[in-house]
């Protein structure tokens, strides 16, 4: 099993400063120990896009925010026999979404 880490924005600008200074991409692998298909997947990329950032995480759009968490968990800690039906009902009427 991979563990992946991901890079920080600081260390993709050092990275792509490198390559765009002249020094070859096996140069820069050595010098930041960092597997060679990365960095030639980041140059390629801000080849292409211009940027070194990553982008955004996808994923579903939240609904609530972390206050009506917070008051959901509360809800439901107060009274543990309450389904969550019932403490959606209660959430329902307490804020209207």
């Amino acid at each position: 099993m991979s563990s992946r880490h991901h890079i920080d924005d600081f260390m993709r600008g050092r990275i792509i400063g490198k390559i765009k200074e002249g020094r070859k991409i096996t140069d820069v692998v050595r010098e930041f120990d960092i597997a060679h298909s990365v960095v030639s997947r980041l140059w390629k990329s801000f080849k292409t896009t211009g940027m070194c950032s990553r982008r955004h995480e996808g994923g579903r759009v939240r609904s609530t925010t972390p206050a009506e968490d917070r008051y959901i968990v509360l809800s439901a800690k107060r009274n543990r026999r309450t389904t969550a039906q019932q403490v959606a009902n209660q959430f329902l009427a307490a804020s209207g979404k």
